[in-house]
């Protein structure tokens, strides 16, 4: 069927008063050559519901509407199976630009132009379906506080759950506890840990299926479809026995924690009567008293430790959460047990988030508990057995030393998690340090080999994904993730870390967290059972289509996509796992021969929004900027530029990606070789503190400079005339002020010598 093209050109909202509307259906029409053309007084409310009953009317297959931004407009706004793309002209144009002038109008026009443009390039999206059914059942890895809370929330949810715990029995590290830290008010007695209560729980659900003493030793496939083969961890059978073979549709990986070794300047390990706060709750579990190590003395006096190798920046420089309620319960075990017992407690920080405080004065109040704020210089034994603990820089000002039968280490939290990229990256080397082309070569990996030969036999998943067998993990080793908008997702679609594995946390708030993972992981098994995407582009019905017959197996797509989309065979060539991906686009972005794309978003749709814009040549003295701006972080920032009415510059041309990962170089070279002055790319800002909505697509832009660098040489122009920023959609103020410096720098290169050709 032949595309009937409608646009519709809003007069509301100032459009009309700021811009010849007459002159843009004139573009529409008799320019663009669209198939109909209609102004609406309003794009919003009663104005949307006349624009839907025209497309109808009409039957229109593509439809341009330009009025308001696109973010003010619900996903199901326009009928289903129209091709539909909005314009802001209120927001980029009417409202940053002088009403009545000639360059207002032209940028009017040149966005009417670009964006039927591309339409014409869009086809209808066509939802993923594989030839087999997804299955929407949850795999959860890890049987603590965390596992069994995500397995119940699942399994109420009306889904069945596998749990998989690799120890003989439920529970985790609070099975090991004697009390909790109190959850509820008024915040001051210890409390049973509920753990008990929890298991059986579980155990009693029909929609729970538990194997313990197993472990996956294979999770091959994608969301809706992992086929997941389980073996024995041992525990009274062969480690490595077969166990059972089934299918899921998400995983919540829930695999908790393990204790942090205290700093080297403590004498743990050689004195018998320096513990670890664990070491001190498992005895207090186990034996419902305190003893000394040394001799099985009743113990009288402990000095806490706090920060025992978790603060110390060569170490172990991230707080562990829970380390400081720890001491102070566990001070409280001393004193219940005899109320002539003293419990020191010496401290860099005394964390207790949120209502925790209250518990923390309470302990404050017992008598024969002693905080102080101080250095611990050293801890020796003396004539009678007992530990002297010596403090410097201490609140009263003063060193303090004091006697105790018992020192406890705050040891903190290191999630129990594998990083799957340096996992894959060992394996690499070991390859390449045998059968490199070269003895440099050789000598590089047999290097690489050492540098990560602390990750051999650290699997926990084991995925079948090219890029490693685990998720990806932080330099703390925690799964790699958008901590700041989407906390639970991980770098690997479908699977979502959750607990302590994720970051350090207390029962309660391991609790809180198992719950998110089992919504997101019910989210994931129903949008992708409508071949739909989950974040940041959730609801995305579009995927990448491989034109395979021109791949060069160059494996750029496989080695570059944030989420691990794409395996490979022997030969390197792609293998689409197309329910893993989350449309970014860094593989069209990536790919030298362009033979990715979506059908709402290609190479060709971009280079022709490029090519549709009206370039004036030198002598109007009217240069034109190529914006390419992510969609994420970039474009919102520009829509509160146009609200707070800033003025921007008016000879730019906005196009939005989906991730500055996403833009392909061809893109630069088509915008010069049109007469553009210059192109500026701007993406989400990257780094410690904040993070790109796609993880790395930024960086990735960052790391292609040389490839654009080198289409400008070779183009005999300057490399000034491109630019990469990054912005934070706070930051929006700051986006005029980009446009014009780089306005300024073009102004000084002069206009680009291609334009006119």
């Amino acid at each position: 069927m032949e595309d009937k093209i409608g646009v519709f050109i809003c007069t509301g909202y100032g459009i009309a008063e700021a811009l010849d509307v007459d002159a843009l259906s004139k573009v529409a029409t008799d320019e663009c050559r669209a198939s109909f053309c209609k102004t609406v007084d309003s794009c919003e409310g009663p104005g949307l519901e006349s624009i839907n009953d025209d497309i109808r009317a009409e039957g229109l297959t593509k439809v341009v509407v330009a009025g308001i931004s696109p973010r003010r407009y619900a996903q199901d706004a326009f009928p289903d199976g129209v091709i539909v793309e909005k314009i802001a002209l209120v927001e980029h144009v009417v409202w940053c630009q002088p009403a009545g002038e000639e360059d207002t109008q032209m940028l009017a026009e040149d966005y009417l132009r670009m964006y039927i443009a591309k339409v014409e390039k869009m086809e209808p999206l066509e939802p993923f379906q594989p030839e087999e059914t997804i299955d929407k059942s949850i795999l959860v890895v890890g049987g603590g506080v965390t596992g069994l809370t995500a397995a119940l929330e699942a399994a109420n949810a009306g889904y069945e759950v596998r749990l998989v715990e690799k120890s003989d029995r439920l529970g985790g590290w609070l099975a090991k506890q004697h009390k909790s830290v109190p959850i509820k008010p008024p915040y001051r007695d210890l409390e049973d840990t509920g753990v008990e209560d929890l298991i059986a729980e579980v155990q009693e659900n029909s929609r729970i299926k538990v194997h313990t003493s197993a472990a996956t030793s294979g999770i091959v496939g994608a969301p809706g479809l992992f086929d997941v083969t389980l073996q024995s961890a041992g525990n009274g059978k062969s480690a490595g026995d077969p166990l059972d073979t089934f299918r899921v549709g998400a995983i919540i990986q829930a695999t908790g924690w393990k204790p942090t070794e205290p700093r080297d300047s403590l004498p743990f390990g050689k004195l018998d009567d320096v513990i670890r706060n664990v070491d001190l709750e498992e005895m207090v579990k186990e034996h419902g008293r305190i003893t000394r190590p040394s001799d099985g003395k009743e113990v009288k006096s402990i000095a806490f430790l706090q920060c025992g190798g978790s603060r110390a920046k060569e170490h172990h420089s991230y707080c562990s959460s829970i380390c400081c309620l720890t001491s102070l319960k566990q001070a409280l075990y001393l004193r219940e047990s005899d109320d002539d017992a003293k419990a020191y407690i010496f401290y860099e920080f005394i964390r207790t988030p949120g209502q925790y405080e209250d518990f923390y004065r309470r302990v404050q109040d017992d008598p024969g508990v002693f905080l102080t704020k101080g250095e611990v210089a050293g801890v020796t034994r003396n004539d009678d057995g007992k530990l002297v603990v010596t403090a410097q820089n201490t609140m009263p000002g003063q060193e303090i030393e004091v006697t105790v039968d018992l020192v406890v280490l705050a040891a903190g939290m290191k999630p129990n998690s594998a990083d799957g990229e340096a996992i894959r990256a060992l394996e690499d080397a070991k390859v390449t340090a045998v059968e490199g082309d070269s003895e440099t070569q050789k000598k590089l990996a047999a290097e690489k080999v050492e540098e990560l030969k602390g990750h051999e036999g650290t699997e926990i998943l084991n995925l079948a994904y090219r890029q490693g067998p685990d998720l990806p993990t932080l330099q703390y080793g925690f799964p790699d993730s958008h901590f700041i908008c989407f906390p639970y997702e991980s770098r690997r679609t479908g699977i979502y870390p959750a607990g302590c594995v994720r970051q350090p946390q207390d029962g309660l708030g391991s609790r809180e967290d198992a719950t998110g993972a089992a919504l997101k992981a019910i989210q994931c098994v129903e949008m992708t059972s409508r071949g739909e995407a989950v974040h940041p582009r959730a609801g995305d019905k579009s995927y990448p289509d491989f034109f395979m017959q021109k791949c060069t197996q160059c494996k750029r797509c496989t080695e570059e996509c944030p989420f691990g989309v794409l395996n490979e065979d022997e030969k390197g060539t792609p293998l689409l796992q197309a329910t893993r991906c989350r449309r970014c686009g860094v593989c069209l972005g990536a790919c030298p021969e362009r033979i990715v794309s979506f059908k709402d978003y290609s190479v060709s749709a971009v280079g022709a929004m490029i090519k549709a814009v009206e370039v004036p040549d030198e002598y109007d003295e009217k240069p034109r900027v190529l914006a390419l701006l992510c969609e994420n972080d970039a474009m919102p920032a520009l829509d509160l530029v146009g609200q707070h009415r800033l003025p921007i510059n008016p000879f730019v041309r906005v196009i939005p990606v989906r991730c500055l990962g996403s833009v392909n170089v061809v893109w630069i070279s088509e915008a010069v070789s049109a007469g553009f002055d210059g192109v500026i790319l701007i993406g989400c800002t990257y780094g410690d503190d904040y993070q790109c909505h796609f993880v790395k697509g930024s960086e990735l832009a960052v790391a292609r400079g040389d490839n654009i660098k080198e289409k400008l040489e070779k183009m005999a122009l300057e490399n000034e005339r491109v630019e990469l920023h990054q912005l934070q959609i706070s930051d929006y103020e700051k986006l005029p002020k980009i446009f014009d410096d780089f306005a300024e720098v073009i102004d000084e290169y002069g206009m680009n010598p291609f334009k006119g050709m």
